[in-house]
């Protein structure tokens, strides 16, 4: 299924209409400042929150202001599960590697083996899942293991064409936040960059971010396989297999944007207690700096979460992120709509 996109793009389209008449008539302004005044925040209401996001971008791209930071280092990174996109009732990349073992089990006898594999073709979800990460981990391997990098791009294309979220009826790369859809383009529209930073997976992301975020594949970052290069069907590819490379959450975080972007960020946005090293990487440093938590409050358009949740556990960043300067924004209170119409 193709994602109707129509909504997302219109608003920046009319922007960008906006914006260019308001060049054409008066070219001897800053274009930074020009392009700054529009409003792009339109799905969150007017408060603290959406106010100090604003200021901030506005005053970092403006020439002459006290936090005036040079384009060149204008960077924002973001988390992607619970952060650009939902990540409830399950992590959906995990949701992923679910229905692939369940499609392919009867291909894979070596599977048998697994505790793990064996508990989700039961349908006891609980029960894979109860060795923790490590379980998480070799389900998602088994999924990638094995594949060509267009293999398992043409896989993740046609989970996503197929498969519908339980509770919305929702195509996954539907499950996006327009309130944060806005934000990305306002800050591109003042000269960031901006980056994925994800303890998902990179290559599962880069699949598909483009399309949903305008984020392309070279500015994604996240927990990776190893690979290897050598001939399959005749030709030389790109071949994943079952082992680790790097596990991008946590403190992983800094150390992937270190040695992946060579800069220190001047936005981190995050969700969890698993973005907390991110934003205090980001935060812990001169210059100005800014960390913005999502706080999930919303049972009835989305999920109420945080502290006791095993998916996106916040606990940490609530009680620490006042007191650092970050800003939190509680979705149920700052945010007029969810997902894109």
């Amino acid at each position: 299924m193709k994602k109707n996109t129509f909504s997302i793009i219109a608003p920046s389209f009319l922007a960008l209409i906006i914006y260019s008449c308001q060049f054409s008539e008066n070219t001897s302004g800053n274009t930074e400042t020009e392009t700054a005044d529009i409003t792009y925040l339109e799905s969150w209401n007017d408060g603290e929150a959406r106010s100090k996001i604003e200021d901030f971008i506005r005053s970092t791209a403006s020439e002459g202001s006290s936090n005036f930071v040079p384009e060149k280092d204008r960077v924002a990174v973001f988390d992607n599960d619970g952060t650009l996109w939902g990540e409830q009732p399950m992590y959906y990349q995990l949701l992923y590697a679910v229905d692939f073992i369940k499609k392919n089990a009867a291909d894979h006898p070596e599977w048998s083996s697994s505790e793990a594999i064996q508990a989700v073709l039961n349908d006891d979800l609980s029960g894979a899942l109860a060795g923790g990460h490590q379980a998480i981990f070799e389900l998602v391997m088994v999924s990638h293991a094995g594949m060509s990098e267009d293999e398992f791009a043409q896989s993740v294309k046609t989970w996503l064409e197929t498969t519908r979220h339980p509770d919305t009826g929702k195509a996954y790369n539907e499950m996006i936040y327009q309130p944060m859809l806005e934000l990305l383009e306002f800050l591109r529209a003042n000269g960031y960059k901006t980056f994925i930073v994800s303890g998902g997976g990179i290559d599962f992301i880069r699949v598909w971010a483009e399309e949903a975020y305008d984020i392309p594949p070279y500015q994604v970052v996240g927990s990776s396989l190893k690979a290897k290069y050598e001939e399959k069907d005749g030709e030389k590819q790109v071949i994943k297999i079952p082992e680790l490379n790097f596990i991008d959450d946590k403190e992983g975080k800094p150390v992937a944007i270190h040695q992946h972007l060579g800069i220190r960020p001047t936005i981190a946005v995050g969700n969890s207690d698993g973005d907390y090293q991110m934003l205090e990487y980001t935060t812990n440093s001169t210059g100005p700096r800014l960390g913005i938590l999502i706080h999930h409050t919303d049972s009835e358009r989305e999920y109420a979460y945080d502290s006791l949740s095993a998916i996106g556990n916040l606990k940490m960043g609530l009680n620490n992120g006042p007191g650092l300067g970050w800003v939190i924004v509680d979705m149920a209170e700052d945010w007029k709509s969810i997902y894109p119409d």
